[in-house]
């Protein structure tokens, strides 16, 4: 095993021991919390290292890179079964880019950027590249910080009716990211009871994505199903792939 393929293992038994910790600790089975690895900035190389030891879930940021990266794996490891999803904010002009690669958006925050993912599907679909809808989450604003992004929680079910009447995308739940200096479990409380609103019209938008490295323990407290996990897997940021 290479030094830096023996350095990954190590991490992912250490955050897969504090996720099986959180889930016992909330009365809950481990297979209801998905770890989606954040490989942001880390190359296609560590990527595949992770898929090796049995990661199944990546998360990526910026398009432009997240794109190449996969392209770039699917060389690596032919016939991986890895899933991709985009948790970075997406501008509308990206999202037929986007659409190539993930598997899911998570930054869903408007109606014109779904209206972009859904028109980009339905062209994909059209010419055959494509068979499926798109997965999609609401990005939930818990600040109503318009810098951080984030549909807010007022305006949820508005876009939720949206995205379900589009055709071209499945709504599967919310994500955010807790607030910064906030209490994050107090954020993930707010988080679940929208969760739960939204599902009393939406029952198959079951997914809630949130919880980070620092946090990850109080989201599965409160209902995660999938925690991204980037700097406690893969260590500090280095360098993208080219």
């Amino acid at each position: 095993m290479t030094s830096r393929k023996a350095e990954l293992a190590e991490n992912l038994a250490e955050v897969e021991a504090r996720i099986a910790a959180a889930c016992r600790a909330a009365g809950r089975p481990r297979d209801e919390v998905k770890l989606i690895a954040i490989t942001k900035t880390f190359p296609a190389s560590d990527v595949a290292l992770l898929a090796e030891l049995g990661v199944t879930d990546v998360g990526e940021n910026r398009d432009q890179e997240a794109g190449p990266k996969a392209a770039e794996v699917a060389e690596l490891l032919p016939g991986s079964a890895l899933r991709w999803h985009m948790v970075g904010r997406l501008q509308r002009n990206k999202a037929r880019s986007v659409v190539g690669w993930a598997q899911q958006v998570q930054s869903v925050d408007s109606a014109r950027l779904a209206d972009a993912l859904a028109k980009a599907v339905h062209t994909e679909r059209y010419s055959g590249k494509r068979e499926e809808p798109l997965d999609v989450l609401i990005q939930a604003s818990l600040d109503d910080d318009p810098e951080r992004g984030g549909c807010p929680l007022t305006e949820l079910a508005a876009l939720a009716e949206r995205i379900a009447q589009s055709g071209e995308l499945r709504l599967r739940g919310l994500m955010a990211v807790a607030p910064l200096g906030a209490d994050p479990a107090a954020a993930f409380d707010r988080l679940a009871r929208a969760g739960e609103a939204l599902r009393k019209d939406h029952p198959n938008a079951a997914e809630v994505s949130a919880g980070m490295s620092h946090d990850l323990e109080q989201a599965i407290t409160h209902g995660s199903t999938s925690v991204r996990v980037g700097t406690a897997l893969l260590g500090g940021r280095g360098l993208a792939s080219p």
